[in-house]
């Protein structure tokens, strides 16, 4: 066991999603007392968004994570005004937050070309500081990853995840039939006719209890925060992790799902959601859909037979459920459209908001 443990953990090494960096502003330039000149600032340390980056290359890259800017010039009879020191920018990957060491968020960096101070560089030596140069700021900040896609896929181990991805998109994920075949996040995109593209995320397996990071729970569960929609994946015959756990109804899956999510961080119960039911090539899948289908339809009429503890405090109302084989390829044609119809229908909806609120701020500007 010990060496499985060490095999997964290699493999989760190959994907970073955290890393600590220190950052260190410029010393301001030395002023000229008896002219009245005055040094250079210190440069600043910038964290900007670029596409194809990873945290891995900065590792690898600068391996001590130290990232000092230049020192001001000094006052001289040439330049009394001393010039300001060279800025270091430390190109990140987009979907980065960036926490201080005490925990605070400093900011986030969502979109290529976003940008964050996280060290000033010190004034230049002037009559306030006697001429004396200040020392640039120091930070120790983590930069924490959450990926962006327009997709999350949410599941319990084995539920077939990443064979449903290789289905719908390009990605290659490493697929077996055993649970925790996934200890990375797996990104694939759906390519359509119209050349039209959408991002999935293959999220690890979440066990129960993830909200309160058992499995790893938090390091997969905030790589949900910054997708548009779920698309959660259930195993038509239910699920057991392993023989001293219990077995889990398709319906159950879903409640305990649900409540993980909610228990980690509410609002992401909120989002647009659809549910694809695996697996239906298997004997008497039919059936148990059937009935999966009426429980989600009139869910307190079940709920009396689910022990107390996995009710959510709020079920998610699925924008459509779709019957899938990621054996087969059965119902994949048809859950690549209504992924599409379901971001197509919030993009509009998102649009119509913005057009509303233009509006009334023209309004608004008129009287």
């Amino acid at each position: 066991m010990v060496r499985a443990s060490r095999a997964l953990l290699r493999k989760y090494g190959n994907f970073m999603d955290t890393l600590r960096i220190y950052a260190k502003g410029g010393t301001g330039g030395m002023g000229l007392p008896r002219l009245g000149g005055e040094g250079g600032q210190g440069g600043d340390v910038w964290l900007v968004a670029k596409e194809r980056t990873t945290l891995k290359k900065i590792k690898a890259q600068f391996p001590q994570k130290r990232f000092v800017a230049g020192t001001g010039a000094n006052s001289s009879l040439h330049a009394l005004k001393g010039g300001k020191g060279a800025d270091c920018e430390v190109d990140v990957p987009l979907g980065i937050s960036v926490i201080s060491c005490d925990g605070r968020q400093i900011g986030e960096l969502s979109k290529a070309g976003d940008r964050i101070l996280v060290a000033r560089g010190g004034l230049g030596g002037c009559l306030v500081t006697n001429f004396l140069p200040v020392k640039g700021q120091i930070q120790i900040v983590h930069l924490d990853l959450k990926l962006i896609a327009d997709v999350g896929l949410i599941g319990f181990p084995n539920a077939g995840k990443s064979s449903l991805l290789s289905k719908i998109s390009h990605a290659k994920p490493q697929i077996a039939d055993y649970p925790f075949t996934t200890v990375k996040p797996e990104l694939g995109k759906i390519m359509y006719p119209d050349y039209k593209q959408i991002s999935v995320a293959d999220l690890p397996g979440l066990i129960e209890g993830a909200h309160a990071n058992k499995g790893m729970g938090h390091k997969f569960l905030k790589h949900v925060e910054r997708t548009k929609q779920l698309l959660f994946v259930v195993d038509i015959c239910g699920f057991q992790l392993s023989p001293k756990t219990q077995f889990r109804t398709a319906f159950e899956t879903i409640l305990l799902l649900t409540q993980e999510l909610e228990l980690y961080k509410e609002e992401l119960r909120t989002k647009p959601a659809l549910l694809a039911i695996n697996k239906m090539d298997l004997p008497d899948a039919q059936d148990s859909l059937n009935e999966l289908v009426k429980q989600l339809q009139n869910p307190q009429d079940s709920l009396h037979l689910v022990e107390k503890e996995m009710i959510p405090q709020n079920t998610i109302n699925f924008k459509e459920i779709i019957p899938v084989s990621a054996h087969t390829g059965q119902g994949i044609e048809e859950l690549k459209m209504s992924i599409r119809k379901s971001l197509d229908e919030d993009s509009e909806k998102e649009n119509e908001e913005y057009l509303k609120e233009k509006l009334n701020v023209l309004r608004t500007s008129e009287v």
